[in-house]
């Protein structure tokens, strides 16, 4: 009877665990190829940026949803809990918690773990993420 000794099952766990790494590296590549796309196809079909309202404020239809960004105020946002400087960005009415990194970048608290050049990039990856659902205030219900 053929027995597997420890040096074998170590180099084919070693190998299993090797393709897994190239699938996973692969789908991730290919992930970010589409989501590459995706923002090339969604800049090229949105049309007009949007009706640019007073003193900067932008008011755009994207996917049937409405984006509202409005510059950023003396005051502070959401509830007083950030400092001033950070312009409102609203999904159908509802205030998306934004915020900006120290390279300039934007993050959301829909898409905290991907990085967008500026908020209405951002609010409108926030769209696609949503899938229809309604945004939920920072606070609960």
């Amino acid at each position: 009877m053929n027995k597997i000794t420890r040096r074998q099952a170590l180099g084919t766990t070693a190998g299993a665990l090797t393709v897994l790494g190239l699938a996973g590296a692969t789908a991730y590549a290919a992930d970010t190829d589409s989501r590459a796309a995706i923002s090339a196809r969604d800049a090229a079909n949105a049309g007009p940026a949007g009706t640019a309202g007073t003193a900067g404020t932008l008011d755009e239809v994207y996917q049937g949803r409405r984006i509202q960004i409005t510059p950023a105020t003396g005051g502070a946002h959401h509830g007083g809990h950030h400092s001033a400087g950070l312009p409102a960005v609203r999904i159908d009415g509802r205030e998306l918690h934004v915020m900006q990194n120290a390279d300039g970048t934007w993050i959301s608290v829909v898409n905290h773990y991907e990085t967008f050049s500026d908020p209405l990039s951002l609010a409108r990856a926030a769209v696609r993420e949503l899938q229809g659902a309604a945004l939920v205030p920072m606070g609960g219900m």
